[in-house]
């Protein structure tokens, strides 16, 4: 017994024994601490092994204790497949692409357990090598011409680990229309979270061969483009400016860089423009265009700007409101807001008459301090930035609504962006409107404070609601 206890086999065979309960005891949330103790007793088996002049490179006959040889040199085998496997994983965890690479990673460990399964083959059962690889070589072209499509689906994604035109979590966009958040990378496909909450599992190959824009690279705001057919009976650089004090006023889009009104062409029938704007991520796409759309038109009719038909278009439609801009007075501002829509034609004359039409110049800042007057104001025309603390928090286009409470020091006050008119309600036009209409009030108040049905209210919104909330009851003295 204690012959066997010193015989080094039997250590070896201890030390890979033991090497893999350790092995499995780590668990694999600690790769590294795994490596570590696969090299140790790696390292303790080799040391052993040829301290005894034995070699697991070569084929030794069988001898006493065949079998304890035969066992030792697998389990070395064994340890240094797994040393190498530990070594292939930390690298990859390393390099910040566990998920992207795992293509690159199967293929590699696949390949370390081909080669040690044939160097066990060859150097513990003396196994004729170079016959089976003849011999599996025709199997291979059997089964690579059966498995022709799986194959190019896993060297071309493959390609693309190596590559890496995208990642996990990255917006792509197809040449063919599919886009989509990428959410996993197999072998042989890619699957896609489209806007509609659908996944798309594309194949590799067929990745590898279409075009695809990454809109994350650089980052994932990206540029996009609204074009634009309006009447030349303006000034280009008249339409230039008004179409660029309409962008100003959006919310949904980035202001740095500034948007950008580009001529495209002219002729006898249209004058061709584009609007190009950035926004912030691909999910702001449709907000951002149904916003600068509302505030376009809105801006065409204060201005007298016309749109224009399709060039394809053989009859020319006049547009009915080329005369004036039927949105100049506060009366049809109100009726286009549903919280107003129920009053009656005297009611809003009757606040139209009691207004004020103010006039700023770019950069004018009013309501600030607290001996601002009690009012509310609705934009006209142009655009102003609600700012909190010196910090913008929120941009107001045509027929938005604000205001200041009289008396009582408040962080929001108000810029000129662009040439702006805005309507001045004061507070006693207001609390008499709102005695004969409490339902008016509650359906301010609601609006103004953020109570939406679906509560998505941003934080900017929020805070011009609130204050414009305290407005209110400031001026009803509640």
């Amino acid at each position: 017994m204690l012959d066997l206890l010193v015989s080094p086999l039997f250590q070896i065979v201890a030390l890979g024994i033991a090497g893999i309960v350790v092995w499995h005891l780590q668990g694999r949330s600690r790769p590294t601490a795994r490596l570590l103790v696969q090299i140790a007793f790696f390292a303790a088996m080799t040391a052993i092994l040829f301290a005894n002049g034995i070699s697991p490179l070569k084929f030794e006959p069988m001898r006493e204790g065949g079998a304890m040889l035969i066992a030792a040199k697998t389990l070395w085998w064994v340890h240094l497949a797994w040393a190498s496997i530990g070594f292939v994983r930390i690298y990859i965890v390393l390099d910040g692409r566990p998920r992207e690479a795992r293509v690159l990673q199967d293929l590699i460990i696949a390949a370390v357990y081909l080669a040690v399964t044939l160097s066990v083959l060859a150097f513990v059962f003396d196994f004729a090598i170079g016959t089976l690889l003849a011999t599996s070589g025709v199997l291979a072209i059997i089964l690579g011409l059966a498995l022709q499509s799986t194959l190019n689906d896993l060297f071309s994604g493959l390609a693309l680990t190596l590559g890496r035109p995208y990642g996990i979590g990255d917006w792509i966009i197809l040449t063919d229309g599919t886009e989509g958040r990428v959410v996993e990378s197999t072998w042989r496909s890619t699957h896609i979270l489209t806007p509609a909450n659908n996944i798309v599992v594309l194949p590799n190959s067929f990745l590898a061969k279409i075009g695809l824009t990454n809109v994350n690279r650089p980052d994932e705001s990206h540029l996009l483009v609204l074009p634009l057919r309006v009447k030349p009976v303006h000034p280009p650089s008249f339409v230039v400016e008004k179409m660029r004090q309409a962008m100003i006023g959006a919310n949904n889009i980035i202001h740095d860089p500034a948007p950008v009104v580009a001529l495209k062409g002219i002729d006898a029938f249209a004058m061709d423009i584009e609007l190009q704007f950035r926004v912030r991520h691909p999910s702001d796409r449709i907000p951002a265009r149904n916003e600068l759309i509302d505030l376009v038109y809105r801006q065409c009719i204060e201005t007298g700007i016309s749109l224009a038909p399709p060039a394809s278009s053989s009859v020319l439609v006049e547009n009915i409101h080329t005369n004036h801009a039927s949105q100049d007075t506060l009366q049809e501002l109100l009726q286009d807001n549903p919280i107003f829509a129920d009053l009656e034609q005297d009611e809003l004359h009757k606040l139209e008459v009691s207004a004020k039409l103010r006039q700023y110049r770019p950069g004018d800042i009013f309501f600030e301090g607290a001996d601002s007057a009690s009012s509310l104001m609705i934009v006209r025309s142009g655009a102003a930035s609600a700012l909190c603390d010196g910090v913008e928090v929120l941009r107001l286009a045509p027929g938005a609504i604000f205001g200041q409470i009289d008396g009582v020091p408040q962080a929001t006050k108000y810029q000129a962006l662009t040439v702006l008119e805005a309507y001045e309600i004061d507070g006693l036009t207001l609390a008499s409107l709102f005695q004969d209409h409490p339902e008016i009030q509650n359906k301010l108040t609601q609006h103004l404070a953020g109570i939406t049905g679906n509560g998505s209210t941003t934080a900017s919104s929020r805070g011009e609601h609130a204050s414009i909330l305290r407005t209110v009851r400031s001026l009803l003295g509640k």
